[in-house]
């Protein structure tokens, strides 16, 4: 091997080594995207069966975006992963929006999802504010990990109270065994079922069986309320196997509900569900925040969207009240900054699902509002 050859051997080598050496720096949560924006990383359903939520997620976090950007202070850019609810996928979208130099995060849209994704998150130090995981694991024992939503245990307790105070005497509950949102808020409902000495027929489905309800529409045909913990997809197919069985019951869900008007426009029965926002109030928030939806992606938005919306207000205002302007911050440096400031007994956000505030738990105190119609 001659001497020339050995010099330009070398050079390649050097080379290579160095554009080695970035790719694994790059890899390490470094930012490289925006230099004059905030990376947040989000992973949710944008295609599949629950894809309606992952849109709205993301709809809602774009629109406050938009909104926080055109004031000229702090700036932001949003990097969404399709997860398909897929808590498998959710994981893997985590590690690619890590290594693209995601800063702070949305975590996951739902429940097993977001808690791989919060996991992950977690070890990373990269503080996560999931708009809609309400399971206890997605923030269970993770410091960093945080969620606005209402908790599964608080749904199951405030419905089986309600219950109770609207005098229902024939009590019916439907849940999914084989989900962890709908069988976490389920358990909750039923120990506080039997504290108030209630009783109620139980019928179940899984993910196996979630497309004929003539079975439990049969046995819970008679119910003066049927509690339903799941998702719309799924409960406006019982719904009309109820209605085709001629049950005058009152539907009762929780936040999953949030869109099965749309689906279930020939039914007269009463429908309510626990929600912390209602599309048709009245304030100011709420009207400007519908119309800038509706302009921005002709339709109204949903409870997903709204807590989509304000968690990017939350983070946003947070990073203002700690004083953070440096847009190559690390996503640890920045998590450890976000925990101390939201935690903080003076820290606290009013906005469209209500005064918020949240412990070290990572829980959100907020109250709850309950939507009927029909």
């Amino acid at each position: 091997m001659n001497s020339v050859f050995k010099k330009i051997l070398s050079v390649v080598l050097a080379v290579a080594m160095l554009a080695s050496m970035a790719v694994v720096l790059g890899s390490c949560g470094d930012k490289n995207g925006d230099d004059n924006a905030f990376v947040v990383g989000a992973s949710g359903p944008l295609t599949g069966d629950a894809a309606s939520y992952g849109i709205s997620v993301q709809n809602g976090a774009k629109l406050a975006i938009k909104h926080i950007n055109a004031k000229g202070g702090i700036q932001f850019t949003l990097n969404m992963k399709d997860d398909k609810a897929d808590p498998k996928e959710a994981a893997a979208n985590y590690d690619i929006l890590y290594d693209a130099g995601m800063q702070v995060s949305l975590g996951g849209v739902t429940s097993g999802a977001g808690e791989a994704f919060a996991k992950k998150a977690n070890v990373d130090q990269v503080f996560c504010m999931t708009p809609s995981g309400s399971a206890d694991p997605v923030i269970k024992d993770m410091e960093y990990s945080f969620r606005l939503c209402f908790g599964d245990p608080d749904q199951g307790v405030l419905a089986a109270q309600e219950i109770k105070n609207k005098g229902y005497t024939k009590v019916g509950a439907l849940y999914d065994t084989s989900d962890t949102y709908s069988s976490g808020i389920y358990a909750a409902f039923k120990t506080e079922m039997e504290r108030l000495g209630i009783n109620y027929t139980e019928q179940t489905f899984d993910a196996e069986n979630k497309t004929d309800f003539n079975t439990q529409a049969g046995v819970l045909a008679d119910c003066d309320v049927v509690f339903m913990p799941f998702y719309y997809n799924e409960a406006q197919l019982f719904i009309k196997a109820a209605v085709s069985k001629g049950s005058d019951a009152v539907f009762f869900g929780c936040d999953g509900f949030d869109g099965i008007a749309g689906y279930i426009e020939n039914v007269e029965n009463k429908v309510m569900y626990i929600t912390p926002f209602d599309v048709n109030a009245t304030d100011a928030q709420t009207k400007a925040f519908v119309d800038a939806y509706v302009a921005e992606y002709g339709s109204k938005p949903d409870q997903f969207a709204a807590d989509a919306y304000d968690v990017m207000m939350v983070i946003a205002a947070a990073m203002d009240k700690a004083g953070v302007t440096d847009y190559d911050i690390s996503a640890s440096e920045l998590g450890e900054i976000l925990v101390e400031t939201v935690t903080a007994a003076d820290f606290s956000y009013d906005g469209l699902t209500g005064k918020m505030t949240w412990d070290v738990s990572g829980a959100c105190t907020k109250e709850p509002n309950i939507v009927e119609f029909n």
